[in-house]
């Protein structure tokens, strides 16, 4: 049993405690942890460690709290939270509806206590799961969480670890799930002190920065450090699932790759706890390996982004075609999609300049294992403005949107403020305090974007404060305007979501796609989605059919044949 000093630390020939002002001999163990030596002052709450003959105290590996920013002492996450739900037992990932958010702009107060406030409005819109973009503790006053450095900390300007199980508790009591975002590909760029307690990074980079060690020498105690973060979001936090970031950006060479061994934990802590626990992958690999069940060979993880989605529904409503939106100019990319789960299958991506992806074995395979979505995160943030697809695009063409992802086969994903066409961009924003961090950061996202096409002068500047203030949902605009009519769209589906079956049906064999022209139709079993992409009305032969959703401009049922004004879309059943 650990204490709560203890620390794993390998590299220093000489650790010391340092706590409540005091220095305390610490102890060598065989395997590398240290203790202290002699007794801890009562009462002692911040502390950190003195390494060899550094004067400056650093902060916990696994830090619970970092009151004074990644640079300062850490502190004791020692109060005894009453939690509130003992009665709760979970969310199920099939079936479900995730909305994502970021803590920091969801809303004016930009902190959990205060995100709590709005949970009643994500229960009115249908939603099952609330995924919460990485809360750990960054350096800066606000950031996308992506930089994080203290892994087992809950970010102080969100209010700590108590709000967070706060907002857990809150959200259970509303029947809402928690997922987690969290980050183990990569450590952020300012407040690293890893390194010098040991060999928690290896040769090598990925995307974002210094690989993290998961199969040199000394990787089991930092693979036992990761498993550990996992551990403590499902037990200290009473999280349902965690979405796992860039998980092709871990690099393992281990017989049991460290996806499969979180699989492995995760699926005997969910029995123990007696409530289901998802692990949900990012990944750019288009490989459901990821998500194939370990006894068929797979890493057994539960689900796994799959953003050909996103790019076919955007190209087929925005028309916009340059970087990695090319490939998807034409409909059938959407239906091909549809069908079979990724577009790239092993087909050429012009933007990777070579084959990308594998075929989804769609004959055994629920299609509920790959979450989609319009529009998240990544693909609005990653924009050189943070711009919104509803900028560019009509009421119907948003409704459209909608209807194609809650209506469509797979577990649908909401970004925080598009169920009523939120009128503030979400940019991506920084504040480091370090301005040659600024500036790289800055120069970065201009580099980046050369492949995109998109106008350098455009490039927001992340470290500007107003690109953060900016990115703040405005939730006073969903009363009036296009934002009700499209919040009014989002509620009506998310409704019939909960009342169809066939829309929850996890068969891809109940999946049937068929493009004319640029009119797009999607069969879920009786059901019949469809959607006018192009600039011209149509009309399409549906027989005895009841609309049981249209977009705002309507559409119209004569004699079996349904007529679609130019963007619109509708819901159809027997």
């Amino acid at each position: 049993m650990r204490g709560p000093y203890d620390v794993w630390a390998p590299r220093p020939e000489r650790v010391r405690l340092h706590v409540a002002g005091e220095v305390v001999a610490m102890t060598r163990g065989d395997d590398d942890w240290w203790s202290p030596a002699g007794p801890v002052p009562d009462g002692a709450v911040d502390y950190g460690y003195l390494l060899d003959d550094d004067p400056d105290p650093r902060p916990d590996p696994r830090s619970r709290r970092q009151p004074d920013g990644v640079h300062g002492l850490s502190r004791r996450d020692a109060t005894a939270y009453e939690w509130a739900d003992a009665s709760w037992t979970g969310r199920q990932l099939a079936g479900s509806v995730i909305y994502e958010l970021h803590v920091g702009t969801f809303t004016p107060g930009g902190t959990l206590d205060s995100a709590v406030e709005r949970l009643d409005h994500l229960v009115d819109l249908g939603v099952d799961l609330v995924e919460v973009m990485p809360v750990n503790a960054f350096n800066g006053t606000h950031n996308w969480g992506y930089d994080g450095v203290a892994w087992f900390a809950v970010a102080e300007s969100y209010g700590g670890p108590d709000a967070y199980r706060r907002f857990v508790d809150a959200c259970h009591a509303r029947g809402l799930g928690v997922v987690q975002d969290v980050v183990h590909n990569h450590l952020g760029p300012s407040g690293n002190y890893l390194p010098l307690f040991g060999p928690y990074l290896k040769a090598g980079r990925n995307t974002w920065g210094d690989l993290v060690n998961l199969d040199g020498e000394g990787s089991a105690e930092v693979r036992r450090y990761i498993l550990d973060n996992v551990r403590m979001w499902f037990e200290d936090f009473h999280v349902d699932a965690l979405r796992l970031d860039a998980v092709h950006a871990l690099s393992d060479t281990s017989e049991v790759h460290l996806l499969e061994e979180m699989a492995i934990e995760t699926a005997a802590l969910s029995a123990h706890l007696r409530r289901p626990l998802t692990l949900i992958a990012e990944s750019d690999l288009n490989d459901t390996t990821l998500v194939t069940p370990r006894e068929a060979g797979g890493r057994g993880l539960d689900a796994q982004w799959s953003d050909d989605f996103h790019h076919a529904v955007h190209v087929a409503l925005t028309g916009e075609t340059t970087g990695y939106y090319a490939d998807f100019e034409p409909l059938e990319a959407l239906a091909k999609v549809c069908e079979k789960g990724f577009f790239h299958d092993g087909t050429f991506s012009s933007f990777r300049d070579r084959d990308h992806g594998r075929p989804v074995d769609t004959a055994h395979m629920p299609t509920w294992r790959l979450v989609v979505a319009n529009q998240n995160h990544d693909q609005v943030g990653n924009r050189a403005r943070g711009d919104r697809p509803a900028e560019h695009l009509d009421d119907d063409q948003v409704a459209c949107a909608a209807l194609l992802t809650l209506a469509g086969p797979f577990t649908p994903m909401l970004f925080m403020g598009e169920e009523w066409a939120a009128s503030s961009p979400f940019a991506f924003f920084t504040s480091h305090p370090e301005p040659e961090l600024g500036r790289a950061t800055a120069d970065g996202r201009i580099a980046e974007f050369e492949q995109m096409g998109w106008d350098p002068d455009e490039v927001l500047d992340p470290q500007d404060p107003e690109t953060f203030h900016r990115s703040r949902l405005d939730w006073d605009e969903r009363a009036g305007g296009r934002h009700a009519v499209v919040l009014d769209c989002y509620r009506r589906l998310g409704r019939l979501r909960r009342e169809l079956p066939q829309l929850t049906d996890p068969d891809f064999g109940a999946v049937s796609c068929t493009v004319d022209g640029r009119l797009f139709t999607m069969r879920r079993g009786d059901l019949l989605v469809v959607v006018n992409t192009g600039e011209v009305a149509t009309e399409v032969e549906v027989g005895d059919r009841e609309v049981l959703f249209e977009t705002p401009a309507g559409v119209v049922v004569r004699d079996g044949v349904l007529s679609v004004p130019s963007h619109a879309g509708a819901l159809l059943g027997v």
